[in-house]
């Protein structure tokens, strides 16, 4: 796999045959995620699963009025949603489990406002042999549509066990 080119965006996660694989990949980019949708459904879901109700997030009528003209999605759920990127961006196979195991470096650059399309990005950092398989640290990178600047930027570490 180490070599190829970048899949299409949205046409299915590079695949791997082996966790060892990942080895050869350090500072390839792994290719991105289809576009989501921000509606106001999902950034009130999050509000109510984490009890973050400020009113940038939940009140469109106050937030219109506001400092980024309406609702923004919370900073944890455009952080959250690089789960939901990663099967689409990157699959392993041959492992007996996959573990998140934690993130070095979270960044947010710019807010996501309701409406927006963002997407994960992916670039392989750096990856280790483990005990009974490899750590790879992953950037990924949430793009929303139409701006030159992303939402967030995060390290995230993984674990994947043979």
């Amino acid at each position: 796999m180490a070599g190829e080119m970048d899949p299409e965006p949205g046409s299915g996660p590079r695949v791997f045959a082996s966790p060892a694989l990942l080895l050869e990949s350090v500072g390839e980019r792994l290719g991105a995620s289809d576009w989501l949708l921000i509606d106001q459904e999902r950034i009130d879901r999050f509000a109510e699963a984490t009890g973050d109700h400020q009113w940038i997030h939940v009140d469109p009528e106050k937030a219109a009025a506001g400092p980024f003209g309406a609702t923004i999605a919370h900073g944890y759920l455009t952080l959250a949603l690089t789960n939901k990127f990663m099967p689409e961006i990157l699959r392993v196979d041959g492992v007996s489990m996959g573990i998140n195991y934690g993130v070095n470096k979270v960044r947010f650059l710019q807010p996501v406002k309701v409406g927006s399309r963002v997407r994960g990005s992916a670039k392989v950092a750096a990856c280790d042999e483990i005990h009974g398989g490899v750590q790879v640290v992953i950037t990924i990178t949430v793009e929303i549509e139409g701006s030159d600047r992303p939402a967030c930027v995060c390290e995230s570490v993984s674990r994947f066990m043979t």
